[in-house]
């Protein structure tokens, strides 16, 4: 797990390599297929070399919560253990990392800040829209937004009826919990310099042909920091020359806010990205077997 940008999937690649493992991918926005430049999915090497889960199996002009997530998730850790295999969760999205590691009860779903961030951008119609499509009866005042981003959000993790929550237990297994850190300049580098790559990779096209093939401005994944500034772009509010600089700006945001929740929780075991800390996070988890 780590920021936004430095460097956990290709770390999540070279340890399942090292270790002979698989990749449980714990991303909201990875889950969905076609769009993959801003939502930084597994190259196809990669995906030859390491068998990955939880990757590209949603349309997406659909939703996709959290209960859908865990239900999916859960089942490739059965598999992966039912064949004597290892698992490397990668994350990515915090509250899917903490809901798959932890368990919880969906009486208190914890805040999911990448969530909240998307929705806040939406105006009141847009919200109480997707509220519903969600949910055709939440029992919640439509009219009040911070009520429906809480709805939302725990629709996400739960799934319908909201007036029903179920809870969950933890999991049988222990999780060892591993974070990528770096100074704020060198995160803040890096993410300059993918948001650059992905603006050259072609993000505008790819984000125009899922419009043109009828997924909506609303849907979840064109919320995604990438998709949301490339919607901008297409709609002539921004430059494709002040794009990578936006993308730059609000990834920085969010990786700031993804250390601050990591950084809560004191079971995690922190590597600096630079130099390369793959051979001091192996001597770890080995010496944790």
């Amino acid at each position: 797990m780590g920021p936004t940008g430095i460097g956990k999937s290709e770390l999540a690649f070279r340890l399942a390599l090292e270790l002979n493992a698989e990749v449980v991918v714990a991303d909201s926005k990875q889950v969905y297929q076609r769009l993959d430049i801003a939502t930084n999915k597994p190259s196809a090497e990669q995906r030859r070399a390491v068998r990955y889960h939880m990757v590209d199996f949603v349309d997406p002009a659909e939703s996709f919560n959290a209960a859908q997530y865990l239900h999916g998730a859960n089942d490739a850790l059965a598999d992966i253990k039912m064949r004597g295999r290892i698992p490397v969760i990668e994350g990515g999205t915090m509250l899917y990392v903490d809901a798959l590691c932890d368990g919880f009860s969906l009486t208190g779903v914890p805040p999911d800040p990448e969530l909240r961030a998307e929705l806040e951008l939406l105006d009141p119609t847009a919200l109480r829209e997707r509220l519903l499509a969600l949910d055709g009866d939440p029992g919640v005042d439509l009219q009040n937004p911070v009520r429906v981003i809480r709805a939302i959000e725990v629709l996400q993790v739960a799934g319908p009826p909201l007036r029903g929550l179920r809870t969950r237990k933890p999991p049988q297994w222990k999780a060892l919990r591993i974070g990528l850190t770096a100074p704020l300049e060198v995160i803040d580098r890096r993410l300059g310099e993918r948001s650059r790559k992905q603006v050259e990779r072609g993000l505008v096209a790819e984000t125009q042909s899922a419009l043109d093939a009828g997924v909506p401005e609303t849907a979840p994944v064109l919320t995604g920091i990438g998709y949301a500034e490339a919607l901008a772009n297409i709609r002539g509010d921004v430059t494709l020359d002040e794009l990578p600089q936006l993308m730059a700006r609000n990834n920085r945001r969010y990786a700031r806010r993804q250390l601050r929740w990591w950084r809560r929780d004191p079971r995690v075991t922190w590597f600096e990205i630079e130099p390369d800390p793959l051979p001091a996070i192996l001597k770890h988890v080995r010496s944790k077997a």
